[in-house]
């Protein structure tokens, strides 16, 4: 099979196309002919070295597989959950070593669904590691609920557009930033506000807030703090809360933290069954081949993707 194989940390040159042995199956596994995978900020992250590179199985190795999303057809099976042909979808191993960038990943049952047969694998592999971490926040850790006042930074991005799409599921009023060019996106999400974040304080143009989902970093949660009730939550994906956000936000009496997504075949289902009755929608902004997947890291480290960038194999 054909692999992309990171030989050391780096930049997108050390991204090298291999032929491999296809992958051998455990107890409870399925060996997936993928046919589509996204790409994620984490993806570029562990590919410099850093990301969830320091604390997975890749640290003591070299010329390894990253990669964690996938969309394909299972081949082979040690599972009763799947047989062969069927097509199923979903976030690998992850924070471990998912071996994604494959024409043949053997994945655990457990952190797959079946693909609705209406959604297309681009599609599908985009709604993963993203939507995973949108849900998971939102249902797990902000717990929300009808009538929650939801601030969603970077709406327009990967994880951002899925959140929007969740939040307005479970019945919360979403406000989400963006710069001005994406502001009709942001509205055809669902959301009941826009805020330009290039033009407009935050705290002059938001308030009364019950929880944030923070995607851009530590100044981005020192301002959220500002307009977030008493009471309220915040958490962040990207950043560790700082002394001075915990000091600050002890003083106004709101929780939260850092959250990094994990592997749930269970939530991978709900997602299906959201994708399956049109309540959740993958933006796929661009779609690479194979060979074009050093394009597709430049793209997603640009910072500006709007929804998400997929790779069809």
């Amino acid at each position: 099979m054909k692999a992309i194989v990171l030989e050391e940390p780096g930049s997108v040159n050390n991204l090298i196309m291999q032929e491999l042995p296809l992958p051998g199956l455990r107890d409870n596994e399925v060996l997936i002919s993928v046919k589509a995978i996204s790409i994620n900020p984490v993806d570029v992250k562990t590919r410099n070295g850093n990301g969830v590179f320091k604390n997975s199985e890749f640290s003591n190795q070299s010329h390894i597989i990253i990669g964690w999303d996938i969309s394909g057809t299972v081949t082979d099976s040690k599972s009763d959950a799947f047989k062969a042909g069927d097509e199923v979808f979903g976030m690998v191993n992850f924070p471990g070593a998912g071996r994604a960038y494959a024409e043949y990943v053997a994945a655990p049952a457990e952190h797959l669904t079946h693909k609705p047969a209406h959604i297309s694998h681009q599609e599908a592999a985009a709604a993963t590691l993203a939507a995973l971490t949108a849900l998971q926040v939102l249902t797990q850790q902000a717990q929300i609920k009808q009538g929650d006042r939801v601030l969603i930074h970077a709406g327009s991005g990967g994880v951002g557009h899925y959140a929007i799409q969740i939040a307005k599921y479970y019945g919360a009023y979403v406000l989400a930033t963006s710069s001005a060019a994406n502001k009709d996106f942001i509205l055809s999400l669902g959301a009941d506000e826009h805020v330009d974040y290039t033009v407009q304080k935050l705290q002059d143009a938001t308030h009364n807030i019950d929880f944030v989902l923070d995607t851009l970093g530590i100044e981005s949660i020192l301002n959220s703090l500002d307009i977030t009730n008493n009471g309220g939550k915040i958490i962040s994906i990207v950043s560790q809360f700082t002394d001075e956000i915990k000091d600050k936000a002890k003083v106004k009496n709101v929780s939260g933290g850092f959250y990094l997504v994990h592997s749930n075949g269970n939530d991978m289902k709900l997602i299906a069954d959201l994708m399956k009755n049109g309540d959740l929608k993958s933006h796929v902004s661009k779609i690479y081949s194979f060979e074009q997947i050093s394009a597709a890291h430049l793209h997603v480290e640009t910072g500006r993707t709007v929804g998400k960038v997929v790779v069809s194999l």
